[in-house]
């Protein structure tokens, strides 16, 4: 049956507990840590790709470069010219309002800054952060090309990439800073 006195005895003893647990020893010392993952090589916030180009790292590649790429690294999942594999379609644009839309590059993602960050994050998945920005640029240039959006002779890079006009630029709620 609850009762104060009993809840404050409870209280008392489970607060004696703890402090029989904290080695004097320890106060002011520095804990051993768990080592676990790795270091990250900037703040998070310098590794923000923003849709108007902001913490796009400096570099370039082109839409012959990203064919290249893609055909060494992303068509085992993704398929010849980005039709799908156990990776997904990346090349299309069937409309988005029916049962199982794909969700492609061409007719899904709003900026061409977030293709860029997710391929340079992301892929490969079983060695992400592996890609330069370089090699990043090409692949985006190429899916972009695949997709309807860039020329054949397209060349991509930290000065033009956030001019791209995606087709879906305008199907997300806007982005606001605080």
């Amino acid at each position: 049956m609850f009762t104060p006195e009993r809840f404050a005895v409870s209280l008392a003893i489970a607060g004696l507990a703890f402090a029989t647990c904290a080695n004097p020893a320890d106060l002011g010392r520095e804990l051993p840590h768990t080592q676990l993952g790795r270091p990250l090589d900037a703040e998070p916030g310098v590794l923000t790709v923003w849709p108007d180009g902001r913490g796009l790292p400096s570099g370039a590649g082109s839409v012959a470069s990203g064919a290249q790429l893609y055909a060494e690294r992303c068509q085992a999942c993704h398929g010849e010219r980005g039709t799908g594999g156990s990776g997904g379609h990346l090349s299309g644009r069937s409309p988005l309002d029916g049962p199982n839309p794909d969700r492609t590059v061409g007719n899904y993602w709003p900026y061409a800054t977030t293709v860029f960050d997710y391929i340079r994050r992301a892929m490969p998945p079983q060695a992400p952060w592996s890609l330069s920005a370089n090699d990043a640029y090409a692949l985006t240039a190429y899916l972009l090309h695949l997709n309807g959006i860039l020329p054949a002779d397209a060349r991509l890079g930290s000065d033009n990439l956030s001019k791209v006009e995606m087709p879906n630029r305008f199907g997300f709620i806007p982005i606001r800073e605080r």
